[in-house]
């Protein structure tokens, strides 16, 4: 006999429907997705003191003064002189400097000194530092420091490469780019759109395993509902949601500013992820039936499974990152698809082990 009941009161979109709505009773999933929420609305704001985190040496850090003793202090403050927030007192008596130091008249303290090299003709150059511990002063400190001695080394090498046997590797010419537009799309969008895929499937366990220690599944049974019914159900609500919330947020970050291009195939790659980290949040559900070894083993797979993409050719968040910039390329597609083929024959494979699974075991 056939069904002609319309396709919104079928059970899975039924089922789907239901876990959708009770999200809102969830305190910690509604608090997950406040804070995407204000990630994502204020990223504008947020990028420039998260960049700060992400790369230190991409803020303005003030002036920091720096006292220099040692026979090679000249090459030092020539490096110095490069910075404009650096300025350099130099000292005879390392003492003197020593005593400075101790007394916060100045921010750090160098000791620039000859040593003998065996590795070639001519003396390298020893540079000591010390700097104040138990600031957040520190970390710009630091930063002030690493950018002289990176520029000592320039100049170093520039001046003695008329002393090796042959040319060294030219440098590629330097580019001006900002620290902010890697932070927010290597960073920032990746973990905006990946969040909601493994939230996806955290909840999916969890709305399994309920349903079983409750006593409720076999109410949803009786509807008459078949176990693998509202398996798809709650494997359908949970894969959507993910790439309406990266959706979400796309439209927040274009709304900040920040654009976001090869939309369509970003949300097809996130709906692939989400499928695949939902399937497997729903067969640990139904295998171990009970709610926290199930989180416990999807928690371990899932990041195993994500820290084993490096030996893809192309890492997950690299793949959204290239879309982002509109800079796709062979493998970012073939990333997509590949995950797109690896989600629907994981979840087919799904389908068969709960359809094996005696439903009146729960």
């Amino acid at each position: 006999m056939p069904d002609d009941r319309p396709w919104y009161r079928d059970p899975r979109i039924v089922v789907a429907r239901r876990d959708v709505r009770s999200l809102s009773r969830e305190k910690t999933i509604v608090l997950a997705l406040l804070i995407q929420l204000f990630v994502a609305g204020f990223s504008s704001f947020l990028v420039v003191g998260l960049t700060s985190l992400y790369d230190p040496g991409s803020v303005s850090t003030g002036e920091v003064e720096m006292a220099v003793t040692g026979d090679a202090q000249d090459e030092l403050e020539e490096a110095a002189a490069e910075h404009d927030s650096v300025e350099i007192q130099a000292y005879n008596n390392s003492r003197d400097a020593q005593r400075a130091f101790e007394e916060r008249r100045v921010d750090a303290l160098l000791n620039a000194s000859y040593v003998e090299s065996s590795a070639g003709p001519g003396k390298k150059i020893s540079v000591t530092a010390r700097i104040p511990e138990g600031s957040i002063r520190s970390t710009l400190i630091v930063v002030n420091v690493r950018r002289v001695l990176e520029t000592l080394e320039r100049q170093e090498r520039f001046d003695r490469a008329g002393s090796l046997d042959e040319d060294p590797v030219p440098l590629p010419p330097q580019v001006p780019a900002s620290p902010y537009f890697g932070f927010t799309y290597t960073v920032l969008i990746p973990l905006l759109l990946f969040l909601p895929a493994f939230i996806s499937g955290s909840v999916a366990v969890d709305t399994i395993t309920e349903e079983m220690e409750r006593g409720t599944l076999e109410l949803l049974r009786v509807a008459p509902v078949s176990l693998l019914d509202i398996v798809d159900g709650k494997a359908l609500g949970m894969a959507l949601l993910a790439p309406a919330q990266s959706l979400l947020w796309i439209l927040l970050l274009s709304v900040n500013g920040i654009r976001v291009a090869n939309v369509s195939v970003i949300l097809l790659f996130v709906t692939a992820v989400a499928a695949l980290v939902v399937t497997i949040g729903v067969v640990l559900g139904v295998a171990t039936g009970k709610r926290r070894p199930a989180q416990l083993l999807y928690s371990v797979l899932t990041l195993v499974a994500f820290g084993a993409a490096v030996v893809l050719p192309e890492h997950p968040a690299t793949t959204v990152a290239k879309l982002a910039v509109d800079s796709p390329t062979l493998s970012t597609y073939a990333t997509v698809f590949g995950t797109l083929a690896v989600a629907i024959l994981a979840y087919a494979a799904a389908r068969k082990y709960v359809g094996s699974v005696d439903a009146s075991a729960f």
